[in-house]
């Protein structure tokens, strides 16, 4: 549990204009996050892109975040579907050398009833042999794990937390009131993480930390004080991220910042020139 305190970055997949992963831009990523204090990597989220890349690719690029994390940080590998038993062949297909847990979003598209994430859930971590954090992203999967479905799935041996990007804090709180000592409550909404800490939250899974793990650091260890000033400077960027679709103004954010491009794969498209021109303008 300990390990995943703070800020993990879910780390975005760096493109060269031919659509081919940049491999020395995935490089330049993970030495800036570690340089600004990165607690954990989570390879192969939604800001990896991992939808559009392939499982030959999937495979290089943990193989190449495992080579590159020098820090040896704890590594958190996307592992997540709608096919609960194509999910489980697929865990026993890979090999979790360096893996410290998987993130496992809940199953999309088929909106399932909450017993049917339960049953998901628990035949994903019976499967699993490394530690299972759960994903509730209703703004993508179109359902949600209710506060009852994460304390029932929290009872699991091998289910250690949940990343909640539900944005209902009052959803939050509840979970955080009666969860185990041993169960993570992590921040899937960057702005929110400081008021995650408040209720008893450990840290954030955050998107803007690829550009700014310096102000994560502050956001997830220091004082409330410092933590909610250093929120307060994402406030006007944080929307920009979403606004065409994760990653989208992340990359040209990391563009800006000289550390990688700006592609992305269909069916994602580049920033508009309005929102480029909008984060070009935005300054801590």
């Amino acid at each position: 549990m300990l390990k995943f305190n703070g800020t993990g970055v879910a780390l975005i997949t760096p493109f060269h204009d031919d659509f081919s992963i940049d491999f020395e831009g995935l490089k330049k990523v993970i030495d800036h996050v570690i340089a600004g204090g990165a607690d954990y990597l989570v390879v192969q989220g939604t800001t990896g892109e991992t939808a559009t890349l392939t499982k030959e690719e999937k495979r290089e690029v943990l193989k190449a975040v495992l080579k590159y994390n020098a820090e040896k940080l704890p590594i958190v590998y996307g592992l997540g579907g709608n096919n609960t038993q194509g999910l489980i062949d697929e865990i026993q297909a890979t090999d979790f050398s360096g893996i410290d847990a998987i993130l496992s979003v809940s199953p999309y598209y088929n909106k399932p009833s909450q017993a049917g994430i339960i049953s998901h859930y628990r035949a994903l971590a019976d499967a699993c042999p490394v530690p299972v954090i759960l994903y509730n992203v209703p703004g993508r999967t179109m359902s949600n794990i209710s506060f009852e479905t994460t304390l029932e799935l929290s009872k699991h041996p091998n289910i250690i937390g949940i990343k909640e990007a539900s944005g209902d804090l009052s959803q939050c709180m509840r979970i955080a009131a009666k969860m185990p000592e041993d169960f993570l409550l992590i921040s899937g909404d960057d702005i929110l993480t400081p008021s995650m800490r408040v209720i008893g939250g450990h840290g954030v899974i955050s998107v803007l930390a690829n550009a700014y793990p310096d102000i994560f650091r502050d956001i997830c260890h220091a004082d409330l004080e410092t933590a909610k000033k250093a929120a307060f400077k994402l406030l006007d960027i944080n929307p920009m991220m979403y606004e065409e679709s994760n990653p989208v103004g992340l990359k040209y954010l990391m563009k800006e910042l000289g550390i990688c491009g700006d592609a992305v794969r269909l069916p994602l498209v580049k920033g508009s020139d309005g929102l480029k021109e909008r984060i070009r303008k935005y300054k801590i």
